[in-house]
């Protein structure tokens, strides 16, 4: 089963640093006080960042599902600065205590961390050892596209219940620019190294909607990794794209899902504002941020003084949906 082949390498991966698992080169904070020791730099598994430094803050815990060598916990309880304020989840044995002994050099090398700020514990995505309600803020970085859908499924409807409302949800994951081909979907081994169990960045996305999160904001699309044809067996080259997304555990709307990918709306008619009535006013001139479904609403009116921009996959919040 698939699910072994992961639980074999990663196993693999803590005895003995792999540089190409994944793309280790997701950003290290850069904070006062922060010193992240070569050992957690060396197994720096991810493919993007999940979450970012303005979005900690306050009492609230962190949950990570898969601990990898520690780094991203270290990085959580820089702000935290208490006993289990980050709860860190791994299946592999050896991956925990890799994180452990890492934790403990983190320890020695920043004044401010104790190794007890991050409670690791043995549990699956697919079945968290966690309460419901009680997590403020939940991520994951490369590890729900080593999933088939079913179990993408279930690890989504596991991350929703745990959290408290308005909680958040970030991942970062790889997603194909089209249909990853059966052959590669159906290898183990690639679907491990996080490359052939990506799907279409709109599957992607759905399922993240029918977990039930009302607001989703894609923060960040660029590319990841390329399949070449002749390698990989391909009638042409088949780009994957890292994403980093922020899945906001809000009520579902009555019209569906609001999807920030980056768009904006910019008014520029002869009264100061537009009121569409519907929640969104516009300042002349000014764009404002405005989800999907937003930016369709607003171009079906016709008006020839709103302008629409596409999508850029980039958005840091401070919209109107």
């Amino acid at each position: 089963m698939y699910l072994d082949a992961v639980h074999d390498l990663y196993r693999d991966a803590a005895n003995s640093p792999m540089a190409k698992l994944c793309c280790t080169t997701s950003p290290v904070w850069r904070l006062p006080n922060l010193v992240i020791p070569k050992e957690m730099l060396e197994m720096n598994y991810g493919c993007g960042t999940t979450v970012h430094p303005r979005d900690l803050g306050g009492d609230q815990t962190v949950l990570y599902v898969g601990v990898g060598g520690g780094m991203e916990a270290l990085q959580f309880s820089y702000f935290g600065r208490k006993p289990g304020c980050v709860v860190a989840l791994d299946t592999v044995d050896e991956m925990m205590e890799k994180a452990r002994a890492n934790l403990a050099i983190a320890a020695k090398v920043n004044s401010w961390f104790d190794p007890s700020f991050v409670d690791i514990r043995k549990g699956d995505a697919l079945s968290l050892p966690i309460a419901d309600g009680t997590i403020g803020i939940a991520a994951q970085n490369c590890l729900f596209n080593v999933f088939t859908r079913e179990h993408l499924h279930q690890a989504l409807a596991e991350m929703h219940r745990v959290l408290r409302p308005q909680g958040r949800l970030f991942m970062s994951d790889p997603v194909t620019t089209r249909p990853m081909p059966e052959h590669l979907a159906s290898d183990d081994r690639l679907r491990a190294e996080c490359i052939s169990g990506a799907l279409p960045l709109e599957a992607y996305l759905a399922a993240i909607v029918e977990a039930g999160f009302g607001t989703i904001e894609v923060r960040k699309r660029v590319p990841y990794r390329l399949l070449d044809a002749k390698r990989f067996r391909l009638d042409d080259h088949l780009l994957l794209e890292s994403v980093e997304v922020c899945a906001i555990k809000d009520p579902m709307p009555a019209d569906g899902p609001c999807i920030f990918t980056g768009r904006t709306a910019t008014y520029f008619g002869s009264e100061e504002t537009f009121d569409d009535r519907k929640g969104h006013v516009l300042t002349r001139d000014l764009p404002l941020n405005v989800c999907d479904k937003t930016a369709k609403a607003l171009a079906s009116l016709g008006r020839d003084d709103i302008y629409l921009t596409g999508s850029t996959w980039h958005y840091d919040g401070g919209g109107c949906c």
